[in-house]
């Protein structure tokens, strides 16, 4: 199924997402993204930008020093090894799985359908499913078309495609999947980017496994991680968590140490709805993943409108600087998470102390909560990672 450009922008449900539409809304073409557009547009392709790409290949020379030597860029490349095998595999064709296109199913509908007499026990189950094959969170929300994007990218060219999808979605079911604290603290390095590139294999072959589950039942599943549409509002809407000045969702049992995968379906299912708890009030006072970030490409301020070409135009919300963040990644030759690590949500929730911080943080006591984390979020050198002390 094709959708059009635009779709009537607002919602009742919005209000409670935390979602702020303005009538100047238009879905996001993927082609704007800032990693796309590193392939095809001149302000932004460079030398660096081609080093970065051809680092996750060893083909460019690794940096020196603490988290950067060959090592920290051969076990970041190994943990994308399976993402790598699924989004090479629709080359040929102009298909970036998982990525840049929907992720090719690999088994048939089945011709039968099972019946779902009760579409709320068949959510439980499908969370329990997600779970055995190992998501850390699974929510469902309803196929909200607008976040899809508006056309897809054909990757021997960098031309927009067509964004299908089988005709007749009425969920997404949004998977969250947790990355290494250890790892996440040593950011910004090399060695970091494997707690990135490890989720992403895991949720490739997790995604794909819930999918083919589901067509066995005779219902349409199409896998999906970084394609098709934005995963960020249908995490939101699910009630997995809330958007935070540092462009991430914030999870009240992982915080912001997330990827998130997704799959369309129209298995009969019951949705959750979202869940605000005060993420937005807290982010409003704190701003310490927009001091820590090298390049200032974090905003301060309340959310605003934002007329950056890879950012979805039409929605009130934190915006980050796309083409300053991305050329920190591209000099570094790997990503950075330095917003993560020093977010005062990046804890261990399953400890009390932090359980009684997210309290805090989330009550009208949110200063005191802020003052607490005055002294959190210093990097952790590499070194300590390789040496074992965690």
């Amino acid at each position: 199924m094709a959708y059009p450009s635009n779709h009537p922008p607002v919602r009742p449900e919005d209000a409670a997402a935390g979602i702020e539409i303005t009538e100047d809304f238009e879905r996001f073409t993927q082609r704007n993204d800032i990693f796309t557009r590193a392939f095809w547009d001149d302000r932004i392709r460079s030398k660096q930008t081609d080093a970065f790409f051809a680092s996750y290949r060893m083909e460019a020379t690794p940096r020196r020093g603490d988290g950067f030597n060959q090592r920290d860029f051969a076990l970041r490349n190994a943990s994308w090894l399976i993402s790598d095998l699924i989004s090479n595999r629709g080359g040929d064709s102009g298909r970036r799985e998982g990525f840049q296109s929907a992720i090719e199913n690999d088994t048939p509908v089945a011709p039968v359908q099972q019946e779902i007499e009760d579409p709320k026990a068949m959510s439980a189950e499908i969370k329990r499913i997600a779970t055995f094959f190992g998501a850390d969170l699974c929510g469902i929300t309803d196929m909200d078309d607008r976040w899809l994007y508006a056309s897809r990218v054909d990757t021997r060219d960098m031309s927009e495609a067509p964004n299908d999808l089988p005709p007749g979605m009425t969920s997404v079911i949004v998977m969250g999947h947790q990355m290494d604290e250890a790892l996440v603290a040593t950011y910004p390095s090399a060695l970091a980017g494997a707690a990135t590139g490890r989720e992403y294999s895991h949720e490739a072959a997790i995604v794909m496994q819930l999918a083919a589950y589901i067509r066995n039942l005779g219902y349409e599943a199409t896998a999906s991680m970084n394609d098709t549409g934005l995963v960020i509002p249908y995490a939101i809407k699910s009630g997995l968590g809330e958007y935070a000045r540092n462009q991430m969702v914030i999870t009240p049992e992982f915080g912001p140490r997330l990827r998130f995968s997704k799959i369309f379906t129209n298995l009969p299912l019951a949705q959750d709805t979202p869940k605000p708890r005060g993420v937005r009030a807290f982010c409003d006072i704190c701003t310490k993943c927009a001091d820590a970030c090298p390049v200032k490409a974090l905003p301060y301020g309340p959310p605003r409108i934002s007329t950056d070409r890879s950012a979805i135009q039409g929605v009130r919300k934190w915006t980050s600087d796309a083409k300053k963040c991305f050329g920190f990644w591209a000099k570094l030759s790997s990503d950075c998470a330095i917003c993560m690590r020093v977010c005062p949500f990046n804890r261990n929730f399953s400890q009390l102390r932090h359980r009684m911080w997210l309290w805090l943080a989330l009550s009208p006591l949110r200063k005191l909560a802020l003052w607490l984390d005055r002294n959190r979020g210093a990097r952790r050198r590499p070194a300590t990672w390789w040496a074992g002390k965690t």
